[in-house]
């Protein structure tokens, strides 16, 4: 099964980053295809997406790992998993995006821009709201 790595660097502060990050109804504001996420109890979360127009609902997995900056997640059943890990440099945050996937129908062009996307949509969110709030760093 391919895996798929993409990074960024964020002006925006660890604990800002990962709270963002870990809250699974900002889910669809950052991953494109997904419309609906909501907690179903424990690390259970029911999901909606638009996969190549095609509407599609199902229970995926979600899991938070405080201590290690880390949010895991995947679908049950299936070869479709990811990790977010987040680290502090400085006063910026890097966020690694890692995503093991078989999709037979999306090609690794396509994933590579789907991850960067997804990196984009955080670093816009975050630094949005750092903005707001005054804190965006010059650097």
């Amino acid at each position: 099964m391919p895996t798929f790595r993409r990074s960024r660097t964020l002006h925006a502060g660890e604990d800002r980053v990962f709270e963002y990050l870990a809250k699974v109804d900002n889910l669809p504001k950052y991953f494109d295809q997904m419309t609906s996420a909501k907690p179903a109890g424990g690390d259970r979360v029911d999901v909606v997406a638009e996969v190549h127009g095609e509407k599609e609902e199902g229970e995926a997995w979600f899991r938070v790992d405080r201590t290690a900056r880390r949010i895991q997640w995947g679908a049950p059943g299936s070869d479709y998993s990811g990790v977010l890990d987040i680290k502090a440099d400085q006063d910026r945050t890097i966020v690694d995006i890692e995503l093991h996937t078989a999709q037979p129908h999306a090609s690794d062009d396509e994933i590579d821009q789907a991850l960067d996307a997804t990196l984009d949509h955080i670093r816009d969110q975050v630094e949005a709201d750092n903005a707001q709030k005054g804190t965006v760093s010059d650097t």
